[in-house]
């Protein structure tokens, strides 16, 4: 009888709920995989009231990812008694272990959204492929969800579990576990400002009264969870990263042309998004990764020798899925969307010409929004590469200079001169284990200025050429 079923619990002393308001700082766009809307990719839908919903396992699943990303370092796993596989639980063979952390489902009413289009681009003609353009829906930045997560405790494994949670919980608050769909190309970005935690001590009738009863008398609230959870600043990071900040001003007029919500709009205008209740315009992350995507690979063919190019390339970027046999992993490379700061908009006419009367070509007159630059009008442009390696460090300075000197065009009209940058400031940093280990400060047009160890900066392309000419 003492080998009974129901006497082998986890004996569980203490449950801790905390919540706080996620709130998205660019637009997200959690997926329900239905297509029978007017949408390609609408939003997920809570099917009995109709609220928009983040699903408990997506948010699951990104905080487990974030743990092992800050245990392990990226693209690496860990063993069964990895924090965050003790913490969210795991399945080895025929064994396995239930995860110690409850994520809930998170709805709200229908909130705003923006409609974005996506579409695929033939790097030979840099024209849009045939069948490869979509729309999709996105909820609006600002929104914000209420989350709640509970975390059950062991006697034995308290201080591993509270310290598992609070590096989890440290991604929310400082903004570096984006959600949704393309979450590495802008959006999906978000926040928790401040957390609400309840602790229920269930050897104590109080505390398991209150917890049945979800008595709220004890909370604590603040913006460090690991203050409110008492545990210590924690240095747990192993992750390798090269981050690029670089500042620009608008050498000529750039148009990413989106869809208008007004009655009275130009045919095409440059992408605006919401942005604290303000539409502002923006170079969308995609827009951005297109383009430095298309480069690197024109640079890489360039270069190389024996036809490895198209593979050095999705090594950064991610795969190009062409044929369902074809092998699919996630880009390396992260590009924040970005806010034109101070911009000048204004409407040009334009009208198509017949070549043989030298005439207006009849039924071919359009017009077009795009956005100028003045003197203070600039883009700040944030990339970052995971677990590089030189090589892949070296491409990313050729695209740099291609941006900096208005070689490498963003946006649509490239042909009449539209899109092009000139690079201000820009500041790369290397960072391993939570450490700066190298960091370098680029200023100036003409006669650039490097502060940092130029040579450094010069043997990451030679390596990406060595590597080109394997």
């Amino acid at each position: 009888m003492n080998n009974a079923h129901w006497l082998k619990t986890r004996e569980i002393v203490e449950r801790i709920i905390i919540k706080g308001d996620l709130i998205l700082e660019t637009p997200t766009h959690f997926g329900g995989g239905d297509k029978d809307g007017l949408m390609d990719m609408p939003l997920a839908l809570d099917p009995l009231e109709g609220k928009a919903l983040l699903t408990g396992s997506s948010l699951a699943g990104a905080l487990r990812s974030y743990l092992r990303e800050r245990e392990k370092g990226y693209g690496k796993t860990g063993s069964k008694d990895s924090i965050y596989k003790s913490l969210f639980g795991n399945q080895e063979d025929s064994e396995g272990e239930q995860s110690f952390i409850i994520v809930y489902d998170s709805r709200i009413e229908k909130p705003n959204v923006e409609l974005r289009d996506g579409v695929k681009i033939d790097p030979k003609t840099r024209t849009a492929k045939n069948k490869k353009k979509f729309d999709f829906e996105l909820i609006e930045a600002g929104t914000s969800f209420p989350i709640t997560i509970e975390l059950l405790i062991q006697e034995n494994r308290r201080d591993f579990l509270m310290k598992g949670l609070a590096v989890a919980l440290q991604g929310l608050e400082k903004g570096e576990i984006p959600l949704g769909f393309r979450k590495r190309r802008g959006f999906g970005q978000c926040r928790v400002n401040e957390w609400k935690v309840n602790r229920y001590d269930l050897t104590k009738p109080d505390g398991l009264i209150g917890w049945l009863t979800n008595d709220i008398a004890g909370q604590k609230k603040g913006e460090k969870i690991s203050s409110l959870l008492s545990v210590d600043e924690t240095e747990l990071d192993q992750r390798e990263i090269f981050t690029l900040d670089a500042f620009f001003s608008l050498d000529s007029p750039i148009l990413i042309g989106s869809s208008s919500d007004e009655n009275n709009a130009p045919d095409s205008v440059h992408l605006h998004s919401k942005r604290n209740k303000k539409s502002v315009p923006i170079i969308s992350g995609t827009a951005m990764a297109g383009a430095l995507r298309s480069r690197a690979l024109r640079i890489a063919k360039t270069l190389n020798n024996n036809g490895n190019a198209k593979k050095i390339v999705e090594e950064i970027f991610g795969s190009d899925i062409e044929f369902p046999t074809d092998k699919a992993y996630a880009s390396k490379l992260i590009i924040n969307e970005n806010e034109i700061k101070k911009p000048l908009t204004h409407v040009q006419s334009r009208v198509k010409i017949d070549r043989f009367t030298g005439g207006a070509y009849p039924g071919a007159l359009f017009n077009e929004q795009p956005i100028f630059g003045k003197d203070d009008t600039g883009v700040q442009l944030k990339i970052q590469i995971q677990q590089p390696n030189k090589s892949q460090i070296g491409l990313m300075l050729l695209l740099l200079k291609d941006l900096w000197t208005g070689d490498l065009p963003i946006g649509g009209k490239s042909s009449i001169g539209r899109g092009r940058l000139r690079g201000k400031k820009a500041i790369l940093i290397y960072r391993q284990n939570n450490d700066i280990q190298q960091e370098w400060t680029i200023k100036g047009n003409d006669e650039l200025e490097i502060t940092g160890d130029k040579m450094q900066l010069e043997n990451f392309v030679t390596c990406f050429c060595e590597e080109m000419q394997k």
